[in-house]
């Protein structure tokens, strides 16, 4: 009787230890975007179409450092093209940029008391050392103060759509580093945060708009105030340039940002055979949990090898697709009683190869019938491409995978004495079928 209790038990357990077993195994999916980053938050996305190849706790407000600076960056550029700021025009030295222009503990080039530098000399010097003082000093100039900066600042990320970011700075650095001299309304030491998702879209956008910020910060070092008593040699942060001890081929940019609060972050992008790609990570530790400059670049080579290695630009759909299902819309008061329709613009993105069979198109219809005259490129709807299984993080802006669906022909509309006759023809088809339906409601 003992014996065949034991018996019965094993094979009670049996399924419990199996459930036990799989349950802490991640679902195949998971496991194939799992890179083992050592960060608490990293995204590589596509720069060119802004398609999201991989995220990590992508969403969670975390603190920027000297990322910050690319928003700085933006709105200087936007300045230049507007004309209301030159890169001859001159900056002169206020106490506040002056004292921290001497604090060499932080990122800086020193200022001159009674000095005045030109706005190209202290953007270079923001984009390849990031130097504080002379971040300040091109707020100053954009604003005023750096107080008027933050709403500026504030208001180019609204444009943006970012989201869950929070400034208090135009540099990145605590506010306890400020001297007591924080933008009004901030906190004596509050710090910029952001979602590395937004500082991602902050990138995209900034190249978008403004590629030529790629010919600063790829300058590995340049002296400023090259020939004077004042020239300090600017050594890029970025050691993944060309030359420097974490060098990777293609890499021309962005920022990188270090705070005890943030820890060692990066925003880096990089070129190859065409396809150039923006990846962030945040707070990157070793595999001892510590941080430094070298595990945000290991970590940063991580995502760039996988992005680079691991996807291929596809034509999903192509331009002028059909749709087997439905190759025409009706046309009504027209010469022809329906008319041609495809697919106006190809949809391509960045997908691994062995994921693209799982996109698939679906017609959305607008308008399932058009009255003539009918012109040849009408929008009578959209393809949107659908993802069968797996996750697909989408687009860093949020848009869809879409293309207008069009009319291939034009119809012109029938005439007088034909609309006639098709207006007989429906009055009799109609009515048929009215008495057809009537006799069949009898039986």
């Amino acid at each position: 009787m003992k014996k065949t209790m034991n018996t019965v038990l094993r094979l009670l357990l049996i399924p419990v230890l199996l459930f036990s077993m799989f349950a802490g195994i991640p679902a195949k999916a998971n496991a194939e975007t799992d890179l083992g980053l050592n960060a608490d938050a990293a995204i590589l996305i596509d720069a060119d179409s802004g398609k999201i190849l991989y995220e990590q706790n992508a969403d969670a407000s975390l603190g920027i450092a000297s990322m910050t600076k690319m928003m700085t960056e933006y709105l200087l550029l936007d300045a230049i093209d507007a004309g209301t700021v030159k890169w001859d025009q001159e900056y002169h030295v206020t106490d506040y940029t002056y004292r921290m222009s001497q604090n060499r503990a932080l990122s800086n080039v020193p200022l001159r008391r009674d000095g005045s530098y030109t706005i190209r000399e202290l953007y270079e010097a923001m984009a390849i050392y990031s130097a504080n003082a002379a971040t300040v000093a091109i707020a100053e100039t954009i604003a005023g103060t750096e107080t008027e900066f933050l709403k500026l600042m504030n208001k180019k990320a609204e444009e943006l759509g970012l989201e869950g970011y929070k400034f208090v700075n135009s540099t990145g650095l605590n506010n306890a580093d400020l001297f007591g001299m924080q933008p009004a309304g901030t906190g004596p030491e509050d710090e910029n945060v952001m979602p590395a998702k937004s500082v991602a879209k902050l990138a995209y956008h900034l190249l978008k708009d403004h590629p030529k910020v790629l010919e600063t910060s790829s300058i590995p070092k340049k002296w400023f105030r090259e020939g004077t008593d004042d020239a300090i040699e600017m050594a890029n942060w970025n050691f993944m340039l060309p030359g420097l001890v974490y060098q990777y081929e293609g890499v021309d940019g962005l920022k990188t940002g270090t705070t005890d609060f943030a820890g060692h972050c990066f925003t880096a992008t990089a070129e190859r055979n065409g396809t150039r790609l923006i990846s962030v990570v945040m707070k990157a530790v070793d595999s001892k949990g510590q941080g430094s400059k070298k595990a945000r670049f290991d970590e940063t080579a991580k995502l760039l090898n996988y992005g680079f290695s691991q996807f291929t630009k596809h034509e999903i759909i192509p331009a002028n697709y059909k749709f087997k299902d439905q190759k025409t819309v009706k046309v009504t008061k027209g010469k022809e009683d329906s008319v041609a329709i495809a697919v106006k613009e190809p949809i391509s993105f960045m997908v691994k190869s062995s994921e693209k069979d799982l996109y698939q198109p679906k017609l959305v219809l607008d308008k399932k019938s058009l009255e003539a005259k009918v012109k040849k490129g009408t929008v009578v709807g959209k393809v949107v491409i659908e993802r069968t299984e797996g996750t697909d993080y989408g687009f860093i802006d949020g848009k869809e995978f879409a293309s207008d669906v069009v009319t291939t022909a034009s119809v012109e509309r029938a005439s007088g004495f034909a609309l006639f006759f098709q207006g007989i023809g429906s009055f009799f088809g109609n009515l048929w079928g009215g008495i057809t339906d009537f006799v069949g409601g009898l039986f």
